[in-house]
């Protein structure tokens, strides 16, 4: 059986390989129109409470006035209009039947992969560490891979090594699209304009994704089954203190980060169209 992690570790030596060669992202998207992307795409993934309804406009405006290339600004613009349209009630409704409930719409990239509690951990440590490099700390009840906090991070703070942790787990998040095409998403558009932005999956790597999409992770790790045959429940709360207990076990036996002593930071979503920039 396709093992997810055989995957990952592929994507991890390309994402290094990009950036050494600079050529981290798909051809003819320049940074603003990358961090636009990620902004918009970090808002419009997120649960759709009034500030981001209310913030759609701004949205679409960023969009515009980065100059995001119109494919990636249509696949955007889909998930815009549908929250702009939609009952904020049943947007709501559909937000957690879509993310929240069941394991194939996980945002949390390295379950993907990682199912193993152990592994995931050390994944989540070293996602943890990239922000802390940039000056950035994340609050222990959040888990630093949610696709939002990842996205946001690319956007407002350190571009490049933001794209190294989506190009790290890009098989979570193109199985995350398949799913979403599936069902007819309204959320689609916006998970196709991440991958848009990354640079073409080859033959290999188009199979493998399709495998793993169908047969799910190998039996003894813990993760998403196959897009076919898996099962609705998320990823139960066990799995995920086990998680963060791996992680934060490992952690505090690392090297100390930037922000490990005073004046450290809580790393936040962003409440602005801007952001800091690295």
């Amino acid at each position: 059986m396709y093992r997810p992690l055989k995957f990952l570790s592929k994507w991890t030596k390309r994402a290094s390989q990009h950036a050494e060669s600079g050529g981290q992202t798909a051809p003819g998207i320049d940074d603003e129109a990358l961090r636009a992307v990620f902004a918009a795409a970090s808002w419009l993934i997120d649960y759709p409470g009034d500030d981001l309804l209310e913030r759609l406009p701004q949205i679409s405006a960023l969009l515009d006035q980065a100059g995001v290339p119109d494919h990636l600004k249509d696949d955007l613009d889909e998930t815009i209009g549908h929250l702009g349209a939609g009952d904020p009630i049943g947007l709501r409704a559909d937000y957690v039947e879509t993310f929240d409930t069941r394991r194939r719409g996980c945002l949390f990239l390295t379950y993907f992969s990682n199912g193993d509690t152990r592994k995931r951990g050390q994944a989540l440590l070293e996602i943890k560490e990239i922000y802390r490099a940039a000056g950035l700390d994340m609050d222990e009840s959040q888990l630093p891979d949610h696709l939002t906090y990842v996205l946001e991070f690319a956007a407002g703070h350190d571009l490049r090594a933001g794209v190294r942790i989506l190009l790290s787990n890009r098989a979570g998040i193109e199985l995350l699209r398949l799913h979403l095409d599936e069902i007819g998403s309204p959320w689609a558009g916006t998970i196709r304009a991440v991958c848009g932005t990354l640079p073409a999956l080859d033959g290999d790597d188009i199979h493998a994704v399709e495998r793993l999409a169908a047969e799910g992770p190998a039996t003894e790790t813990v993760g998403l089954d196959g897009l076919g045959g898996y099962g609705d429940l998320p990823p139960s709360a066990a799995e995920t203190t086990a998680a963060m207990t791996a992680a934060a076990s490992v952690s505090s036996g690392a090297a100390a980060g930037p922000c490990s002593a005073g004046g450290k930071q809580t790393f936040i979503p962003l409440t602005d169209v801007t952001g800091e920039r690295s």
